[in-house]
């Protein structure tokens, strides 16, 4: 007969749980009053949908804390293997919209298996340092870069996903960092990014297509092409701005429901949220993606070991990187490069994928105590 294990209720994460969901019912919130017709009796469904996404997102969150996470670390590799596969089969069969080849189809579904890659690639990365003894130097650092990030930092930007390239990039700088390297090593990062820096930026900027170059022009100069390429930042700041201090309440705003702003329940949702519930209300909102971030790093320090110290850092920074691009892409302080904001932008593989990222930071902490099992 199945049997709960008492001491995984007891030490079960409620605060986070408690945090993500309702980050999600606000973000199901601000969907349906983003997308809703002014005057009319016919409704946008997505928030519907989000909705029986979140219901999916949850079940896949209880699933992955119901196991020890030390079992991720013993299939990292195939994990990773598969994802390649995916990211692959993308590039062959993938389904193309809005300029980019990011999605399979499966009947009535679609996913974007570039959502599940970022947590395989934390897994993996976090498997492999957990192995590594002592601090990385060059040539382990050197390495690991060519071994497990520039086949999917490639194969991202084929696509193009330009954002979830950068996030990989940077959670694997990153978890290096927390890990360890040498001095040596970081001096050897450092100089040898600005040497390359010139010479990198141009042959990036030769790979990116018109839209991707005219967001980057966009973030430099907005008032460039205000109609044009300046135009979803313009109106970004001019939503964000409206909003004042209280906000014009809930069902109350004008810039999302009247199409003023593109993208107003993907990218741009928290433009929308800051002109129903102003300044306070966008405090809060952060105030809760704060909590999150200090929990998913109070559990890292807690881990029982090096694996799910790791595991637990790359996840939590990796909400982190979402978390502060999308914010700053919104308030034109980073360029607008399609990072969507964690739990509250509709997607369906976005939320599930969290959610399922989720799942095992909470394992991290519900099984930090050494004599768990």
């Amino acid at each position: 007969m199945f049997k709960i294990d008492r001491r995984l209720v007891q030490n079960f994460d409620w605060l986070t749980f408690a945090t993500v969901l309702v980050l999600s019912l606000v973000g199901i919130m601000t969907i349906f009053s983003a997308t809703r017709l002014p005057g009319e009796d016919f409704q946008s469904p997505l928030f519907m949908k989000q909705l029986v996404w979140l219901c999916f997102g949850i079940i896949a969150m209880i699933v992955c804390v119901s196991f020890d996470y030390i079992w991720l670390g013993r299939i990292a590799f195939p994990l990773y293997v598969t994802g390649i596969l995916l990211l692959i089969l993308v590039l062959v069969l993938g389904k193309v919209g809005m300029g980019a080849q990011r999605w399979i189809s499966l009947g009535p579904i679609a996913f974007q298996p570039s959502e599940f890659f970022k947590l395989i690639f934390v897994i993996m990365i976090a498997q492999y340092l957990s192995m590594t003894a002592g601090d990385i130097d060059i040539l382990q650092l050197l390495r690991t870069f060519f071994v497990w990030v520039v086949l999917p930092f490639v194969l991202l930007f084929k696509q193009p996903d330009l954002g979830t390239a950068l996030v990989v990039a940077i959670i694997f700088s990153t978890m290096m960092l927390a890990r360890g390297l040498q001095q040596k090593a970081m001096v050897l990062i450092v100089v040898v990014s600005l040497v390359s820096l010139p010479f990198v930026g141009n042959i990036v900027w030769t790979g990116l297509k018109d839209y991707q170059k005219n967001r980057l022009v966009a973030f430099v100069d907005p008032e460039a092409d205000p109609s044009g390429i300046g135009y979803h930042i313009n109106q970004s700041k001019i939503t964000i701005g409206s909003g004042e201090v209280v906000g014009k309440g809930f069902l109350k705003g004008t810039q999302g429901p009247f199409r003023f702003l593109p993208e107003r329940h993907t990218d741009f949702i928290f433009a929308v949220f800051a002109e129903e519930w102003g300044f306070l209300g966008a405090v809060v909102l952060l105030s809760l993606y704060f909590l999150l971030i200090m929990r998913g790093l109070d559990t890292a320090r807690k881990a029982k070991d090096s694996f799910g110290r790791m595991l637990a850092f790359g996840i939590t920074f990796m909400f982190s990187v979402y978390f502060f691009v999308n914010i700053g892409m919104t308030l034109g302080i980073m360029p607008v490069v399609g990072i969507p904001l964690p739990f509250m932008s509709y997607g369906g593989t976005a939320l599930l994928s969290n959610f399922i990222s989720i799942g095992v930071l909470m394992n991290v902490r519900t099984r930090r105590f050494t004599l768990f099992y």
